[in-house]
């Protein structure tokens, strides 16, 4: 019966567990088991401590045939029965074999201490180079600092220099308006004696124009009185006009309806002496 050391899963999904098993070769993985060697968890937060073995009985499993898996293997490794296993198969003593697992135990020590040197050396680098950076951080805070103060005493400064300017103008200013109404005072006066003495034509000019054309005015509204009076009248004569064609309208269709009722009774008349005319016909026919 070929045998394999190998794992077993049990634990539930998303958090496996193995156990370390010697298991016939052709069965499936979750199969039933020969013996139980140890187990495994890969998930433990100590990776030092995430596995136990029992090395007699591997030790006795090898002997017999059995082939561990490449898991196996490697957890054998870690726990030095793959080293023993190996001295074992060269044929060296139990003393021999113990003094090359303690020196495989004292390297893997050394291992370790050079790890933690290593991670020491590492930390204390990461630290000096972030206390440099802190120390150039800080430099460069200091001169940015230093310039933005430098600019802001510059713009104080300048400030201070226009405000100085303004002041200086607003005085300028000040003293100008003072000045000005006296000037505009005085301009103003001549022009008020100038304008007063061309006042005086100018009215009576305005006053002869004024009269023209208060004449021109009242010769218009005659004319326009005239022509009035003149319209009045045409359209007197044109409604006695209307009036005495209407008259003669009505007295032709007066005299028109007069005659139309004497002219049926003449008919009216000459129809039987026709009548006697054709009887008297009618009995010289008969005879």
């Amino acid at each position: 019966m070929a045998t394999r050391i190998r794992l077993k899963r049990i634990g539930r999904k998303n958090r496996p567990f193995y156990r370390v098993v010697v298991m016939d070769s052709r069965q499936r993985r979750d199969g039933a088991a020969i013996e139980e060697l140890g187990w495994y968890n890969p998930i433990a937060k100590d990776k030092d401590n995430n596995f136990e073995l029992k090395e007699e009985r591997i030790l006795h499993w090898l002997q017999l045939g059995a082939q561990p898996s490449d898991i196996t293997h490697k957890l054998m490794k870690r726990a030095g029965i793959a080293m023993k296993w190996h001295l074992m198969k060269q044929g060296l003593d139990e003393k021999a074999i113990e003094k090359e697992i303690q020196k495989l135990a004292l390297r893997r020590e050394a291992q370790a201490k050079e790890k933690l040197e290593t991670t020491a050396k590492e930390a204390k680098k990461k630290a000096k180079e972030s206390e440099k950076e802190e120390v150039k951080e800080q430099v460069e805070t200091e001169k940015t600092n230093e310039l933005v103060a430098e600019k802001t005493e510059t713009m104080e400064a300048e400030e201070k220099v226009e405000d100085e300017k303004v002041q200086d103008e607003s005085k300028v200013e000040k003293t100008e308006e003072k000045t000005e109404p006296v000037q505009e005072e005085a301009e103003q006066k001549t022009e008020d004696a100038k304008i007063e003495e061309n006042k005086e034509p100018e009215v009576a000019e305005k006053k002869s124009v004024g009269k023209e054309t208060e004449k021109a005015e009242l010769k218009e509204e005659a004319k326009q009185k005239t022509q009035d009076t003149k319209s009045k009248e045409t359209e007197k004569t044109e409604v006695t006009e209307e009036k005495s064609a209407k008259t003669e309208k009505e007295a032709k269709e007066t005299k028109e309806v007069t005659t139309k009722k004497s002219t049926p009774k003449k008919k009216s008349e000459e129809k039987p002496s026709a009548k006697k005319a054709k009887s008297k016909d009618e009995a010289k026919d008969d005879k």
